[in-house]
């Protein structure tokens, strides 16, 4: 079986969050799976990939890239990574830029992205059997594919389109005078993209594809309601028969604190005595005093919908009991600024890091005794499961991926953290309480909680076989 992915981002080169993990992590779990899978990632050259791999890139020719009216440089370039080939597709008027996303032509940068990525394949000697096109930002990629090059060369027509959503809130909305001015798309195709009077690409992506996945089968069956779909559940709805849910994983290598050289002492579920020592360097680097008070975390992008409202409504609260508390993340600047004014008032106890550091947050999951994500909507989520790797115990909302991958405690058999099923502070200061009643009057069982948190299977192995299964469907 062949596969490409097609996708904005892939770790270890350029991320900007949980897509460049999966991007960079998933593909290698697939061919370990299956030795028989060649599996292929595509992704723009950015200006942010250092020169540590541009050095150990390979070269392999210059091409022209036709895009509507315009003729467009693109040099391709290639590396093996973790048994997987990466192409990079460079052109600096697109991709110098000091983000990924966010730029005011985003709409044509990534149209030549998902059309060069067709483009390539002669010149790479590659035709996959599933092209599978990540977020919003590779949609045009499945669009051109089925109707275009499938129409106009047999060498595409037996290539099938995946689509997946990582967060539906992201759907690449732009005017329709663009429509084939930019994106060299025909009027016909106008029933394709079109959604509520703009160009809507994630909608046509979901249209053209063969099938649709989301990050968690939970929230497959949320975006086909209007609280979550951010519009789009209409069509779901009358695309049902594609959609289905396969929950993420991490890499559990490069997310291992009995590896991990970035963090204090190493440990592991059966030796665990190093994540004390990982305790202390952390208040000794954070100003925090030595005390015998568990360790309370956030890392976060810093918006709405990872529920930092109810933090906030539970911060005065929260520093009532008897824990230090730390967070991590950048984003809107009325949860920078309250933070920042939590950590002020409350400086024996409280740290505030505005900032995005991968390898403070890792120091911080190895220090952490709870770790808080109480979002409102999470497709998958990929922190509660580093936490558990780190032994940082899972204080969650119950949606989307948090549901499907923490369990709570008082449920039957057991769990792996602490749930609360209404969307209120009230509740996650509920199940916060909880859980600090356990860590204060039965610290044996919550070190047993904690080892079995640490031991719980967020590995990429059962991921990778149902995807492998998602794809003998279609073949």
């Amino acid at each position: 079986m062949k596969i490409l992915y097609v996708a904005g981002e892939a770790l270890p080169f350029a991320s900007s969050g949980g897509l460049g993990d999966v991007i960079g992590s998933l593909p290698a779990a697939l061919a370990k799976e299956d030795a028989g899978t060649d599996v292929r990632v595509v992704m723009p050259l950015y200006s942010a990939i250092g020169r540590e791999w541009r050095e150990k890139f390979t070269f392999i020719k210059a091409m022209t890239v036709k895009l509507a009216w315009r003729s467009q440089y693109c040099g391709i370039f290639s590396f093996v990574h973790n048994g997987v080939t990466f192409y990079f597709l460079d052109n600096e008027y697109y991709f110098a830029r000091p983000r990924l996303y966010g730029e005011y032509d985003d709409g044509e940068r990534f149209a030549f992205f998902c059309r060069a990525a067709l483009e390539i394949l002669p010149e790479i000697g590659f035709f996959p059997d599933i092209l599978h096109a990540h977020d919003w930002h590779a949609a045009l990629s499945v669009i051109y594919l089925k109707q275009y090059y499938s129409r106009a060369d047999a060498r595409y027509a037996g290539i099938k389109a995946v689509m997946t959503i990582h967060n539906i809130q992201y759907q690449g909305i732009f005017g329709f005078a663009i429509l084939g001015d930019v994106f060299g798309l025909m009027p016909s195709d106008y029933e394709i993209v079109e959604y509520d009077g703009d160009i809507n690409l994630l909608k046509g992506g979901i249209v053209c594809a063969d099938r649709v996945t989301t990050v968690s089968p939970t929230y497959a069956l949320e975006i086909r309601s209007p609280r979550f779909s951010h519009g789009l559940d209409g069509v779901l709805d009358r695309f049902y028969f594609k959609l289905s849910g396969i929950l993420n994983g991490i890499d559990t290598s490069y997310y291992n604190p009995a590896k991990d050289k970035e963090i204090a002492a190493h440990y592991s579920w059966r030796k665990p005595e190093g994540k004390a020592e990982c305790k202390a360097a952390l208040r000794r680097e954070l100003g925090l005093p030595e005390k015998d008070v568990p360790i309370v975390a956030v890392i976060s992008r810093l918006v709405g919908h990872k529920g930092l409202d109810l933090v906030m409504l539970a911060g005065e609260e929260l520093m009532k009991r008897e824990i230090q508390f730390v967070v991590l993340g950048k984003g809107e600047q009325g949860y920078e600024n309250y933070f920042g004014s939590l950590a002020y008032r409350f400086g024996d106890k409280c740290r505030a890091l505005i900032t995005y550091d991968r390898a403070l947050s890792k120091r911080i999951y190895a220090a952490s005794d709870l770790f808080l994500m109480p979002s409102r909507s999470e497709p998958c989520g990929l922190a509660q499961m580093i936490a558990s790797r780190y032994g940082a115990v899972p204080v969650i909302h119950e949606t989307g991926g948090l549901y499907d991958s923490i369990k709570d405690v008082g449920s039957p058999g057991g769990g792996n953290g602490f749930t609360f099923a209404a969307y209120s502070s009230y509740e996650l200061m509920h199940s916060v309480d909880r859980a600090l009643k356990m860590y204060y009057d039965d610290r044996e069982f919550f070190e047993k909680l904690r080892k079995k948190v640490m031991r719980t299977d967020f590995s990429w192995k059962k991921s990778a076989a149902e995807y492998t299964a998602l794809y003998a469907t279609l073949l």
